[in-house]
């Protein structure tokens, strides 16, 4: 199947967005490296819809996005990922609880690296997932990213109590 790319600039850097014919692949940080075999297409409905909605995030016009998804990924990271999707705007939770609510309390280390290999970050929130002392954790991005995604969102569902 071929997959197709274009890049968005917004508030986190540069952002690559990759689909397919007909689903959202992977948004990848621009402190990551972007497969070579892709075809750049700035004409593709998913990859255009996809980069409206995330400027209208980044715009605080959006607190969900409705794109058709599909994240590679194994059975237990495709549950965890489908967990983060609940996780409301302008909220955290930990990786102890995301575990829990997952089923099993003791395995937060394996969502942790399961959040890590999100390929669908902003859209699949793992920003929102912190560490147990409160603090920013773990963030392919970069921790300054998580900060501003945040950022954003808490500062928007602020304003709208």
């Amino acid at each position: 199947m071929p997959l197709s790319y274009d890049t968005i600039n917004s508030p986190v850097g540069k952002l690559t967005i990759i689909a397919s014919p007909t689903t959202l692949q992977s948004i990848i940080w621009d402190n990551l490296t972007t497969p070579k075999e892709l075809t750049h297409n700035t004409n593709h409905p998913i990859i255009a819809e996809t980069k409206k909605q995330l400027t209208e995030y980044f715009n605080n016009q959006r607190q969900q996005f409705d794109l058709p998804l599909a994240p590679i990924g194994t059975p237990f990271q495709q549950q965890v990922w489908q967990e983060l999707l609940k996780i409301p705007y302008g909220e955290t939770i930990t990786y102890g609880e995301q575990a829990k609510r997952l089923g099993d309390k003791n395995k937060a280390r394996a969502v942790g690296a399961a959040n890590g290999k999100n390929p669908i970050p902003i859209i699949i929130p793992c920003h929102r997932v912190i560490g147990s002392n409160g603090k920013l954790t773990g963030f392919a991005g970069g921790l300054n990213k998580k900060s501003t995604l945040l950022k954003t969102e808490q500062s928007h569902s602020i304003k709208n109590c």
